[in-house]
């Protein structure tokens, strides 16, 4: 990973804010901003990246003994990242976000599309097509191991959605399926037979498009 001295002046998360808006930066980027500057032996950019392994494999709400376990996090950043995080959980809620069309949720996971590893993603849906909420179930290669359906329909059950939208990234860039991603697939959809919670689609995306097995015929 690149350290913010070996980036361009332009490029680096600050100026690319100011040049592009926070919406062209990544979340390893607008992590880095918050962080603010890192300490010897440690960049802000691989402290970001520790932060967001964080956030990614253990929910979006680490506590600030979780924070301050990263090696240039004290408790004035700990504090600080915590409370952006909430911040914007309160002001910025995928609830009640009404889909027609389960890609209508790509909004809402796109931006893991930048991550090197597959990020397993389940979005809890109501019986009004509204958007309960959306977790990250598991990190690395998608299998039938990895998203077992107790894992997967744990939150749903309790959040009592009537409906699951699954989805996951491609960092490899291609989007077709590979013969784990159509077998997760259909032993999600028999579960939720048997749980009473459906599964809509299963939707595979990256930085350039997406594929859906809905759209593809295959559900």
């Amino acid at each position: 990973m690149k350290k913010i001295a070996d980036i361009p002046k332009l490029d680096r998360p600050r100026e690319k804010l100011q040049s592009k808006g926070a919406e062209a930066l990544s979340d390893l980027e607008l992590m880095a901003i918050l962080v603010g500057k890192g300490t010897k032996g440690h960049d802000v950019m691989s402290v970001a990246k520790r932060i967001l392994k964080i956030l990614d494999s253990g929910g979006e709400k680490p506590n600030l003994k979780e924070l301050q376990k990263i090696k240039g996090i004290g408790p004035a950043k700990a504090t600080l990242i915590a409370a952006a995080l909430e911040f914007s959980r309160r002001r910025i809620r995928p609830e009640g976000l009404k889909i027609s069309f389960p890609a209508d949720v790509l909004p809402l996971i796109r931006h893991f599309a930048d991550r090197k590893q597959e990020h397993f993603i389940c979005v809890s849906v109501n019986g009004a097509n509204e958007v309960i909420t959306s977790r990250v179930v598991s990190v690395g290669l998608v299998n039938k191991t990895q998203v077992h359906p107790r894992e997967v329909f744990a939150d749903p059950i309790t959040d009592r959605a009537s409906a699951i939208i699954i989805a996951h990234n491609h960092p490899s860039g291609g989007l077709n399926p590979s013969k784990e991603d159509i077998e997760v697939t259909k032993q999600l959809k028999s579960a939720g037979e048997t749980l009473g919670i459906k599964l809509l689609d299963h939707i595979i995306f990256n930085h350039k498009g997406y594929y859906s097995f809905l759209e593809s015929g295959e559900m």
